[in-house]
């Protein structure tokens, strides 16, 4: 005698019996109501439409595409039967994770796919909301198949409607575990709620875009309305000097130059605003923070021994909207990173890194020059706004301490205090414009391997930190790291490059007992060099 539960039930003759060609004709009779866009979906995105769209015979088009390539499985007959009998719910569940347990076992035993995504349909009509840990484990393997299949779908798709849509079911069914007690309609199925849940997660968003649209619509009207009140005054003779236009500004942007009219028009400046133009007058973006979890998990990654470097600089980003550092030295032993390290911090945070070696740069030169001069530039900082196309990108002064000391052109030193201080950055008087520049959001970042050269004003405006070298002990952390950058570099797939094996990292533990990055570096790069001359050419 069977001992199985599941199989009683199946055996029950109370149960009704639908025959195979009930199935076919029920699903035939729903296939013309199916939204041709829903053909070229994954069979899971698919049902998961199908359910969202409260479509007919849902279940008697399922069972039939598991007869059409199981013909002799008896159990889609006695699935579909406990699906229509509503008076036990817990029989219909268990039938219908029979169904898919045996599918999966085809899906094995036969190798085929196909089978394994009509298990997977079978679970997601089945499964009631995971009010308890019995089904978790199955209601967490549907989740993963919505989320794969969303992710392919999503990367070669242009519906953003229909995206919308499956973005909100599979996510809304990710989330049921946490959010199924929170919903009174605990009698309806999971597939059914999810949709319900996923709406719920994207109710504030759509506010706060309708928000987001309406402030534009009436920062729009403003400037319209602030327009014609300024064409009335010059009509009416009225009209006032002033340096620019006042517009209302949103927080997240920033006005970083304002010309008027004449001084556009400005032979002597032609040359100098050419380039710029598109950061004159203009409201740029501020770069958002982004999470910095993430961030952290990268630089951790890349340089596993300066974690408290790494903690120390994002401190300066928690609760900030916008990326915002203040000025900061990074001190230590040539070979550390440090150039490295400030250069990776911008391009993770989003922002535009703009380089400058201060053994090479004076005042007149990073400072800009006079605008009687031929040669007349703006300053560094207001050309890195230029190149970035928003106001806080992130000026690189490296080797800060081999800085010129003579003062024919002015000391790089002197002419950084203004950058550094908030009250003169603000309100950059520019040689070359003639005009006070808003350098408020601008970030820097500076390496020195000595504090000893800097004169103590400049170490007063910056937050000095020291950067740390490696050891022996950070090898394992280090090599794959520099492994995945040096492939980069190379234009490679990291996929096609194996790990170092225990022989090669034991050539290098043996040559490099900590300090230099740059020395590891030369050292892997050896060893993938030698790779490619004993490879096997075809």
């Amino acid at each position: 005698m069977s001992t199985d539960p599941t199989a009683d039930k199946l055996s029950d003759p109370n149960l009704p019996t639908i025959e195979h060609d009930a199935i076919t004709t029920g699903a035939a009779a729903d296939s013309s109501e199916a939204d041709d866009g829903l053909k070229n979906l994954p069979r899971v995105l698919r049902y998961a439409m199908l359910v969202s769209t409260a479509a007919k015979h849902i279940d008697q088009r399922l069972a039939a595409e598991i007869t059409e390539l199981c013909p002799d499985l008896a159990l889609t007959t006695g699935w579909l039967a406990g699906r229509e009998t509503e008076s036990d719910q817990d029989l219909a569940t268990d039938l219908g994770l029979l169904l898919a347990s045996e599918l999966d076992r085809l899906a094995v035993s036969e190798d085929r796919t196909d089978l394994r995504s009509l298990a997977d349909c079978v679970r997601l009509l089945s499964l009631p909301v995971p009010t308890d840990i019995r089904h978790f484990g199955e209601h967490r393997r549907v989740a993963k198949s919505l989320l794969m299949a969303l992710t392919g779908f999503a990367r070669s798709s242009d519906d953003e409607e229909l995206c919308s849509d499956l973005e909100q079911f599979c996510y809304g069914w990710a989330a049921l575990p946490s959010c199924g007690l929170l919903l009174s309609r605990h009698d309806r199925s999971a597939a059914y709620t999810a949709d319900i849940v996923g709406a719920r997660m994207a109710e504030h968003r759509v506010e706060a875009a309708k928000a987001s649209i309406w402030k534009l619509v009436e920062d729009r009207a403003k400037q319209k309305e602030e327009k014609q009140a300024e064409q009335r005054k010059k009509a009416n003779g009225v009209e006032s000097q002033t340096a620019a236009p006042c517009v209302a500004v949103p927080e997240d942007r920033l006005v970083v130059a304002r010309l008027t009219d004449e001084e556009m028009k400005n032979i002597k400046l032609k040359d100098i605003i050419g380039p710029l133009k598109s950061v004159i007058n203009v409201t740029l973006p501020l770069v958002k923070s982004p999470p910095l979890h993430q961030v952290r998990e990268i630089l951790m990654f890349e340089f596993p021994y300066a974690l408290d470097v790494i903690d120390f600089v994002l401190a300066d980003l928690v609760g900030r909207a916008t990326v915002r550092l203040r000025p900061l030295l990074l001190v230590g032993d040539p070979g550390g990173g440090k150039t490295r390290f400030a250069r990776r911090l911008g391009e993770v945070l989003g922002v535009s890194v703009w380089r400058t070696d201060a053994s090479r740069s004076d005042g007149a030169v990073f400072a800009g020059t006079d605008r009687r001069w031929y040669s007349a530039e703006p300053c560094h900082p207001f050309l890195a706004i230029g190149r970035a196309k928003h106001a806080n990108p992130l000026v690189l002064l490296d080797e800060l301490e081999k800085a010129g000391t003579r003062t024919d052109y002015g000391r790089l030193w002197d002419c950084l205090l203004g950058f550094l201080e908030p009250e003169t950055n603000a309100r950059y008087p520019d040689p070359a414009l003639q005009i006070t520049l808003d350098l408020s959001q601008v970030n820097y970042i500076a390496t020195a391997n000595s504090l000893d050269p800097l004169p103590s004003p400049i170490r007063d405006r910056f937050r000095v930190i020291t950067f740390p070298k490696p050891d022996a002990s950070d090898l394992d952390a280090l090599l794959p790291a520099v492994t995945a950058d040096l492939v980069g570099e190379r234009g490679l797939d990291s996929r096609w490059v194996t790990a170092l094996d225990g022989t090669e990292r034991m050539a290098i533990a043996t040559c490099w007992r900590g300090g230099s990055v740059r020395r590891l570096r030369r050292l892997v790069e050896a060893i993938l060099r030698e790779r490619d001359l004993r490879a096997a050419r075809n």
